[in-house]
């Protein structure tokens, strides 16, 4: 529920943003002889400490003949809305060299404590903000809501406008803020989407028209997602920690390359990388210099809250990621894992990593030196073992390849024929010469579906996760990337249990009902055979065995609570995205205690 001044202050950013989204600029009373100044993508905070906050936005000259020149601007940061009591002040420009963006980090702050802010240029100003600095020593609880993928092409942003309603107190983006396709029909997110409708036909058209590649085609593609008023709102009403996945980029992108990226038409990937990099840094209020080139890429950082909770934030992308064994939907059988499998048997898989050694040393150094009580992963790909057994595995390759009435059905019959197994087993019965086949790993090997995620690098994974469990601390990992909710136990290549993932829905991005494939979660949780365990211990009846939860349909975002005795996560579903009215709910609570036990309502 939202509290009365955080309502209020809502209803008086919406105001603000409709201006600026109809391209209006906000005004002090009176007249001047100044140039008007537009301030049309709002104003945002983030990367907060527990003295400081960067505060950004954008300004820029209306009258198109001055559209190039610098534009003084004076910040102000007061703890009331009418800034009656400003504290903090200064100056600084907008310029063209930053695309008119402006970050300036502000200092002197009280921890814990809630600040209002604005820019102004003469008697022009932007909307008002809210933000806060982190908690105090003295917090009992710290509320975060979590995002990632938000494909502009494929519907209206509710998320954001249901989690700026909430009492969340800082939110969280694991990556694939903007995604780089163009409008092309024949793209990903702009057609076929469930429900029948089109980017085209609700207005979500993306701009530039094609693949973003140049600086300025990453300059515009972020105008127009914060162009958009509910994440408008939502930079206003909270400081923002953010992280990148590939989308910023390119699909599937790694070091060297990316799956969406063709050198002979698109130019030099090093290039077209840093394009991207110098876009995200000027458009996102972090505190990395958008022209600090030797530091463009190390966005892994972390945060401290209190005593409770360490956010340590990855990049599994960009600063250390080898190219992939395969790209999402391109294995369809189990030969095409070979390459994993040597690989993973041979101990061979060490060389291949989504982090660099220097960012693994300064992760296991921030686990063993930290005080709080739960250590938090903010992750861009899911971390958990998501294995299918390779008789479902190879029809959902061909599903996903070509999503026809025929794969399907023998996705669906492969599918039933497993789970009858496995419950025939569970139950005592007496299996067929086929269902036995079905349930040894030997012949029906259990592999993973996704190898762009942390299954396609399992040794690094697996020294992330030893290393958490030699100092026998509560491992939670927050993940996006994969468009659909997912709540999984995270263990060793041994089996043991070492942390939880929660990994949260899209905010519209399609998932696996894209795919005609929404009813398939109570399979792969085992909610299908059985009610959910009370423990988060129990034995799986589903066919990933260390998943717990998921919902394969619904857009929306994560709640999560953390306090020093426990950790709620809220799955927040909407029940659409194609339109801009929309209903919200919770569709799963589940609450972990630090013995790393679970309930679910």
């Amino acid at each position: 529920m939202s509290n009365p001044s955080r309502r209020d202050f809502i209803i008086k950013v919406s105001t603000v943003s409709a201006t600026i989204a109809s391209g209006g600029a906000l005004s002090a009373c009176g007249s001047s002889s100044s140039p008007m100044v537009n301030f049309n993508y709002g104003v945002a905070s983030g990367d907060p400490s527990l003295d400081g906050i960067v505060l950004w936005t954008h300004a820029k000259y209306a009258d198109l003949s001055l559209a190039n020149n610098p534009v003084p601007l004076k910040y102000e940061v007061a703890t009331d809305n009418g800034f009656n009591n400003v504290v903090k002040s200064g100056t600084t420009t907008s310029n063209p060299a930053l695309g008119f963006t402006v970050k300036v980090t502000v200092s002197g702050l009280n921890a814990g404590s809630d600040y209002f802010y604005r820019f102004s240029s003469d008697v022009y100003r932007s909307g008002v903000g809210k933000t806060r600095t982190m908690p105090s020593a003295d917090a009992k609880q710290v509320k975060l809501a979590v995002f990632s993928c938000t494909l502009y092409s494929a519907g209206f942003f509710n998320a954001y406008a249901e989690a700026a309603k909430s009492d969340a107190q800082f939110a969280v983006h694991l990556g694939d803020y903007i995604y780089e396709y163009g409008s092309d029909p024949t793209k990903f997110g702009n057609t076929n989407l469930l429900g029948g409708y089109s980017a085209a036909s609700i207005g979500r058209v993306a701009t530039p028209a094609n693949d973003i590649v140049s600086l300025d085609d990453y300059r515009t593609r972020y105008a127009q997602y914060r162009s958009d008023p509910n994440l408008q709102i939502l930079h206003a009403s909270m400081p923002w920690i953010t992280v990148w996945d590939d989308h910023e980029f390119a699909n599937n992108s790694f070091l060297t390359g990316a799956e969406n990226h063709d050198p002979k038409t698109q130019g030099d990937w090093t290039v077209r990388k840093n394009n991207a990099a110098q876009a995200y840094h000027e458009w996102l209020p972090n505190r990395n210099d958008p022209l600090d080139v030797a530091n463009r890429f190390k966005i892994y950082r972390r945060f401290d809250f209190a005593n409770i909770l360490s956010l340590h934030m990855l990049d599994t992308r960009m600063e250390g990621r080898v190219q992939q064994y395969a790209n999402y939907g391109t294995a369809t059988s189990v030969a095409d894992y070979q390459p994993y499998i040597t690989g993973l048997l041979t101990g061979s898989d060490v060389s291949r990593t989504m982090i660099s050694a220097t960012q693994l040393d300064w992760l296991q150094k921030g686990f063993a030196s930290s005080s709080a009580k739960w250590q938090v992963l903010g992750n861009q790909d899911i971390m958990a073992k998501i294995w299918w057994p390779a008789s479902i595995l190879t029809p959902l390759g061909s599903a996903y390849v070509n999503p026809s009435a025929a794969n399907l059905a023998s996705f669906s019959k492969a599918v039933t024929d497993y789970l009858t197994a496995k419950m025939t087993a569970a139950q005592g019965g007496t299996l067929t010469a086929t269902q036995s086949a079905l349930l040894d790993p030997s012949m029906n090997p259990k592999l993973p579906y996704n190898l762009d995620s942390w299954d396609g690098y399992p040794l690094n994974r697996e020294l992330v996760l030893q290393s958490i469990q030699a100092l026998n601390k509560p491992l939670i990992a927050l993940s996006g990337d994969s468009h659909n909710a997912w709540f999984s136990q995270l263990t060793t290549l041994k089996g043991q249990k070492v942390g939880v993932e929660f990994a949260g829905s899209s905010v519209t991005s399609p998932g696996f009902e894209s795919l005609g494939l929404s009813s398939i979660a109570s399979a792969l949780d085992g909610s299908v055979n059985s009610k959910q365990w009370s423990d988060g211990n129990g034995k799986s009846y589903g066919i990933i065995d260390d998943l717990n939860y998921m919902d394969a349909k619904s857009r929306g975002y994560l709640m999560m609570t953390f306090t020093l005795d426990s950790v709620k996560g809220e799955y927040v579903y909407l029940d659409t995205v194609a339109s801009s009215t929309y209903k919200a709910s919770v569709g799963k609570t589940i609450t972990v205690t630090p013995d790393l036990k679970a309930s679910y309502a």
